[in-house]
């Protein structure tokens, strides 16, 4: 039989499951709280997650814009820290790489390496157009000249000056004058090989094609060597006028065209033409 007491803590129990249940739910929040901390102070705030990758992001357009390194700029400074001066050297006229190469091995034999540093022929790469064919040839910049990197002293003069295939230095017998920083690059760096100021990201077309613009980073590409002259006999090889004779009036190498005179009836017609579609008459 139960007496008042126990019926009295049978009625206060249940409160005490709810206190226990309160403090045991407080207990969890406290915990799950500090385990959101110590998550956040291993890995990060979900705000400082997202401005670590903006600055990801911006880490890499700086390292892209850090590759449009302005050729000519790159070389001057090449030739700031570079020893010797540069001198032109007078050989003969198709030996120039066969004088290079002579040069190069008395450079050995002799051991005067610590005098004559570099020995280069200019080049830059052409478009050569030859009856309405195309193809990109090197072509030498100084035909018949060489350039060489040295401090010159009585020993590197000899050196240079009794190589088989030259005929002297450029310039004063006794003293021959080095070239400046600007003629080094222009001979070494034709402008064919140059690049226009580093690309504006603003010139990138809606598209997403990039499409330069006047701020672009375009690469003037190779020259344009043409084997035609103004008042020179073609023959049309192709449309309309095909096989006619005609007679060039004007050349635009930019374009790759020519504006041919044809006779027709008896009458002198303007025509502009492909470098493709004319060809010498032989």
């Amino acid at each position: 039989m139960s007496t008042p007491e126990h019926n009295e803590a049978e009625q206060d129990s249940p409160e005490g499951v709810l206190v226990d249940d309160a403090e045991a739910t407080e207990v969890e929040s406290a915990e799950d709280e500090a385990l959101i901390e110590a998550e956040e102070n291993v890995f990060g705030t979900p705000e400082e997650d997202a401005a670590a990758g903006d600055g990801a992001e911006l880490v890499e357009e700086e390292a892209e814009e850090e590759v449009e390194i302005d050729p000519v700029e790159e070389l001057k400074a090449q030739l700031r820290t570079a020893p010797g001066d540069w001198y032109v050297i007078h050989t003969y006229a198709g030996y120039e790489n066969k004088v290079k190469a002579n040069l190069e091995t008395r450079v050995q034999n002799l051991d005067v390496g610590d005098y004559i540093f570099q020995v280069e022929v200019p080049t830059e790469e052409v478009t050569e157009i030859k009856n309405g064919q195309q193809k990109r040839v090197n072509r030498k910049v100084l035909p018949g000249y060489i350039l060489v990197r040295m401090d010159l002293n009585d020993e590197s003069w000899g050196a240079v000056r009794n190589t088989p295939g030259v005929t002297g230095f450029v310039g004063l017998t006794s003293k021959p004058s080095p070239l400046t920083m600007n003629e080094v690059v222009k001979f070494l760096l034709p402008e064919s090989a140059r690049t226009k100021p580093a690309k504006d990201k603003s010139a990138v077309g809606a598209d997403g094609s990039g499409a330069a613009t006047s701020g672009g980073a375009v690469s003037q590409g190779p020259a344009v060597e043409v084997d035609f002259e103004v008042g020179e006999s073609v023959t049309v090889m192709d449309g309309p006028f095909a096989t006619l004779p005609a007679s060039i009036s004007e050349i635009n190498a930019e374009q790759r065209k020519v504006k041919v005179l044809v006779s027709i009836f008896g009458r002198e017609t303007p025509v502009e033409l492909a470098f493709n579609q004319v060809e010498k008459i032989s």
